[in-house]
């Protein structure tokens, strides 16, 4: 009896951990400068790889706790995501995109098309290195980078990618983006601008685009008593685009599909940001980050090394290639199309790191005249993201044989 209340201790501690620490990431994100630094992302993960290294989540296979863990597991994957989606986009203001330089389109076409063909390539050059659930991985890797995290757990959920996969995949993207994100804001930006010698003719109009608050991932004040009860407004609205997106896989396939939630939950939101109202409800970006650094929490905390081991080296001549492969015909296209370095840089970053990167690259830059394009083309990566890699994984699964 004391030994069934010990386990049911530690799995009340492991959900407390789940839920409560994405929210002191968000209040050290606003008051450590070494979070800041790190990022909210990859802290949440080094929670759930430290709980996973301490052995905090190990239970005997097969047994009723195990199983009890893993149905929690899987619950908080499964609701974070499809929730976090829409308070991610409802705030995103996409009539933004039109009012921006036709340099930016270019610079948005050139990563996307970069990423496609990059991992294309890859796909080729990889697809008898004997890697498990090769498609999927490489769906994940497009929506990673086109838009960060939130496509990477949307994919992950949409194809049903073991949690192991994704961590390990994760893990070895994080190893390789931030070395290449501390050269772009240690001074790599120079390069680039002298790849790119460009120059904008209209400068008049950046300058008339304003960042409406500060920064893209700004927690302050989520936790006023004045805040709350918009944010149960957009807590409720994409519980609504759920529970429509739930209703459409029940009578479409009979059962709840993932994919059909996800990609309905998106077109949803998009759809809704174009209404004012609901555009300005105050933090609805943060309150959907919270939710995936739970979802980042939970996934990390699942790590088998065992498994990591045995697959990392290939997945990280993977990795690398694709980055590798993106980074260079984007340059290229960029040169073609005459963007300029600082617009080829945050619009890179963007789609490789995601929009909260783009702040800390503007600030090494010295040019505030890109931080809106930047971040414009990053929503839009997020926005597209996951229609790209579903699409790419339904065209490799046809593929092979």
């Amino acid at each position: 009896m004391i030994f069934i209340h010990f386990y049911l201790m530690r799995i009340a501690i492991i959900i407390a951990i789940y839920l409560c620490f994405p929210i002191i990431i968000a209040i050290g994100f606003q008051k450590w400068d070494i979070v800041r630094k790190i990022g909210t992302v990859i802290s949440a993960y080094a929670v759930g790889i430290v709980m996973s290294l301490t052995g905090l989540v190990s239970f005997e296979t097969g047994s009723a706790d195990a199983e009890l863990l893993q149905s929690v597991q899987k619950w908080i994957m499964n609701i974070t995501v499809p929730l976090a989606i829409p308070l991610m986009l409802l705030s995103s203001d996409f009539k933004l995109w039109s009012k921006t330089l036709s340099k930016t389109v270019y610079a948005l076409i050139g990563g996307l098309l970069s990423v496609l063909v990059a991992v294309v390539v890859a796909f080729f050059v990889f697809k008898n290195a004997g890697i498990d659930n090769f498609p999927d991985i490489l769906a994940m890797m497009v929506g990673i980078y086109t838009g960060g995290t939130m496509n990477f757990a949307a994919l992950g959920t949409a194809l049903h990618i073991n949690s192991t996969i994704m961590t390990c995949l994760m893990t070895i993207e994080m190893l390789i983006t931030f070395p290449y994100l501390l050269f772009v804001i240690g001074g790599g930006f120079k390069l680039f601008r002298r790849i790119l010698p460009f120059h904008e003719t209209d400068q008049k109009s950046i300058q008339k685009l304003k960042a409406k608050n500060n920064g893209v991932e700004n927690y302050e004040h989520m936790l006023d008593r004045r805040i709350a009860p918009f944010t149960a407004i957009a807590i409720g609205i994409s519980l609504i685009f759920l529970a429509i997106g739930a209703g459409i896989s029940l009578a479409l396939t009979g059962t709840l599909q993932e994919m059909i939630v996800i990609l309905t939950v998106t077109t949803l939101a998009i759809i809704a940001s174009f209404f004012r109202k609901i555009r300005r409800l105050p933090k609805t970006f943060e309150m959907g980050m919270i939710l995936i650094l739970m979802f980042s929490v939970d996934v990390a905390s699942q790590l088998d090394f065992s498994i990591l081991a045995s697959s990392m080296t290939i997945l990280l001549y993977l990795v690398l290639f694709i980055m590798l492969i993106s980074i260079v015909l984007h340059c290229i296209f960029c040169r073609l199309t005459k963007v300029n370095g600082d617009l080829f840089t945050v619009a890179n970053i963007g789609l490789l790191c995601s929009p909260p990167f783009i702040a800390p690259v503007v600030g090494a830059m010295g040019n505030k005249s890109v931080l809106i394009s930047g971040i414009a083309i990053g929503i839009v990566g997020y926005a597209i993201g996951t229609y790209f890699g579903i699409g790419i994984d339904y065209l490799f699964n046809a593929l092979l044989p």
